[in-house]
């Protein structure tokens, strides 16, 4: 009996395309001997953050296809241990080859690698192939990498995620950014950008990010039509006007910050209630003004909310600790809101913090519960009062004996239309034995 045995010899990463990883490599930090710890076929043996993937292509026979490895992923600057990529040096740069060696690349990540004051940029001179296959460009706090973004990823046609935070990018977003279909993470967060707000963005997006940027003018209704958005992040801007309506057709979105711009004047969005997935809505540092409006019966999945500093005023509604149950953080301060603290926030077990600071409040505050390591924020309201065992908030001791009740929420709930008929037969029941027993009595006494 003969033993048959196939042998299989893994391809070879091309030694141009090797000799084009080790400059990259020396590019970015060059106190490192690259080619001398990784000797090997780096697609066999090769430093966290360079990763490479099999492709094949049909060769002149009919059975048989060849197989070729390439590089698919190079990740720079150290992360945490858990992803040691190549290190970074201080005198950091780009080498040309990046864009014109790797036909197959599909991430391409930079982490806190540029941060002399040597300016670093993209070359003009990119492959047509490394465009049309790049999927995810990342440039995370590199504040030496400025270039204009109308300069950055044009013609990339496969591009998913664009992340680039805490860099030097300038200039406007350009009208083309809608013709990256392929586009679902857009985060330009922390750079120096600037102008409206205007185009069309890509429908498949599910993350714009332009927080921490100098934007202004008015926020498009359009942005409403990216019905696949689960975040929308534009705090930190100079928006102004009014919160467009049209965003209330965002029904899938979760996290929604436009605080700190200069929306005003229209009161806090009552289309809110109407998006029902909302996790986080922080609005704080506008002036939108007015009271605090009655819509949380639906948002009871709601962890986070921010009404700070809006110049609200009236009373804090019950309604907010009736159904707010899942409630982590919720900042009310630097308003001009009065009245008692609602008895029915102590019912929200799960919150980590309640800043009221800075308002008219009074009464007694009723979290009774607050565990330790949670965050009560009470000062600059003079008229509230709390326990002794209030230690720390700087509250004076209320006088009157404590509320001990905490109400059922279920009886702030409208009645349903059954529930109503049945209170008119409770009263002719009650009427009727009253006077009966009145008979009874005088007859007794008679």
């Amino acid at each position: 009996m003969s033993l048959l045995v196939i042998s299989y010899q893994q391809p070879l990463l091309d030694p141009a395309e090797q000799d084009a990883v080790y400059h990259v490599l020396d590019s970015i930090n060059p106190t490192i001997p690259w080619r001398s710890l990784y000797p090997d076929d780096l697609c066999s043996s090769a430093p966290h953050g360079v990763a490479c993937d099999y492709f094949t292509s049909d060769s002149d026979s009919e059975t048989d296809t060849t197989v070729t490895v390439h590089v698919t992923q190079l990740s720079f600057g150290y992360v945490s241990d858990y992803t040691p990529n190549p290190p970074c040096s201080s005198n950091s740069t780009l080498s040309p080859l990046l864009f014109t060696s790797f036909g197959y690349l599909r991430k391409l990540f930079f982490y806190n690698c540029f941060n002399d004051t040597k300016r670093v940029s993209l070359f003009s001179n990119v492959s047509p192939s490394f465009m049309s296959t790049l999927e995810e460009l990342v440039f995370i706090d590199n504040p030496s990498f400025v270039a204009p973004l109308s300069g950055i990823f044009r013609n990339y046609t496969n591009l998913r995620r664009a992340v680039l935070t805490g860099n030097g990018i300038f200039g406007e977003i350009p009208d083309w950014v809608g013709d990256l279909v392929n586009l679902e993470e857009l985060t330009l967060s922390r750079n120096q950008l600037n102008g409206g707000v205007t185009l069309n963005f890509p429908k498949k997006l599910k993350v714009l990010d332009l927080s921490h940027n100098h934007f202004d003018g008015y926020v498009p209704e359009s942005l409403g039509n990216l019905t696949e958005l689960l975040k929308l992040d534009l705090s930190f801007n100079g928006f102004y006007g009014k919160i467009p309506d049209g965003l209330s057709g965002l029904q899938r979105l979760e996290f929604l910050d436009l605080s700190f711009n200069r929306f005003g004047n229209f009161g806090v969005p009552l289309f809110l209630a109407g998006m029902p997935k909302l996790k986080e809505v922080y609005l704080s540092g506008n002036l939108l003004e007015g009271q605090i409006p009655e819509i949380w019966e639906k948002l009871g999945g709601i962890l986070g909310i921010g009404l700070s500093n809006l110049g609200l005023v009236g009373n804090i509604p019950v309604s907010m600790g009736v159904h707010l149950r899942n409630l982590s953080y919720l900042g009310l301060d630097n308003n001009k809101l009065e009245g008692t603290v609602p008895v029915e926030f102590g019912l929200l077990k799960f919150v980590n913090e309640i800043n009221l600071e800075n308002n008219s409040l009074s009464g007694r505050v009723p979290f009774s519960e607050f565990k330790i390591g949670q965050k009560l924020k009470l000062e600059g309201n003079p008229e509230l009062c709390g326990d002794e065992g209030y230690v720390g908030l700087n509250l004076k001791v209320c006088s009157n004996k404590p509320v001990t009740v905490i109400p059922n929420p279920v009886l702030f709930k409208v009645a349903s239309s059954s529930s109503l008929q049945v209170v008119p037969h409770v009263f002719i029941i009650i009427f009727v034995g009253f006077f009966s027993f009145l008979f009874f009595f005088v007859g007794f006494l008679g």
